[in-house]
């Protein structure tokens, strides 16, 4: 479930500049299981705009709701995973904006994505992460942020 969980969250980071650049296949409808198309117009009724990506780990679904893009992800079982949306770094508390700031001297923050997890499923997770693109000339990293706050190293992206 980890890896799972370690996947989507930089999947989702990806996706909002690069579509699918995992090598998804990109599809509307067809690929994604009937029974998750299923459980995700009945989740998301008022969803616009919906694009499935299939992965070797996950179903996922680009879509509007209330004008806002937000990203479902499942497991290839049909188990809701959770949702991510790019947000504001002012989102992050106010603590945490600190910490990266005395921690993570010379970097800018980039994208914010905030993952919603479904606790139903997995109980260990946080319902609410955070995770900060930071980049400075040499470097890119991404760090999540907890929802007490926490700010901890996540992965070196470049």
């Amino acid at each position: 479930m980890k890896k799972i969980f370690l996947t989507i969250a930089t999947a989702a980071l990806f996706s909002v500049n690069v579509f699918a650049g995992d090598g998804g296949k990109k599809v509307d409808g067809g690929a994604a299981s009937y029974a998750v198309q299923q459980a995700f117009a009945s989740d998301f009724a008022s969803a616009t705009n919906t694009v499935w990506t299939v992965t070797k780990n996950c179903q996922k679904v680009d879509f509007l709701i209330d004008g806002v893009k937000k990203t479902a992800f499942y497991t290839l079982a049909g188990d809701f995973l959770g949702t991510t949306q790019t947000v504001s770094y002012k989102a992050i508390p106010a603590k945490s904006q600190k910490m990266i700031a005395d921690s993570y001297k010379g970097y800018t923050a980039d994208n914010v994505i905030v993952y919603q997890a479904n606790e139903a499923l997995n109980n260990d997770i946080e319902p609410t992460s955070y995770f900060v693109d930071l980049k400075n000339d040499k470097h890119e990293i991404l760090v999540r942020v907890a929802n007490s706050g926490n700010v901890e190293f996540f992965k070196q992206v470049k």
